[in-house]
């Protein structure tokens, strides 16, 4: 895989895949501390951390990864309805 993406998806917790999310929108460090509530410093550590998970090398490779691996939906790009807990639908 180009890059230095990751060939495997990686477990990552719910916090990480929000961050992921915020990421891709295009928010800033600062400005997913805000929306979060949490520190700034707290979310570098975050993003530090997924970075390393997802062995990709900056915020562009981690979008990149995520799309890759459908942890995102950018504008109904990668998107696909997730059944609802307890629905079960039939295609």
């Amino acid at each position: 895989m180009a890059g230095g993406e990751s060939q495997n998806p990686v477990s990552l917790s719910e916090r990480e895949l929000q961050i992921i999310d915020l990421v891709a929108a295009g928010l800033t460090n600062q400005e997913i501390a805000e929306k979060l509530e949490i520190s700034k410093r707290t979310v570098d550590n975050h993003i530090s951390n997924i970075l390393t998970k997802t062995a990709t090398e900056n915020r562009v490779s981690l979008v990149r990864w995520a799309l890759q691996w459908g942890k995102v939906c950018l504008n109904d790009v990668n998107c696909c309805p997730l059944p609802v807990s307890g629905d079960r639908e039939v295609f």
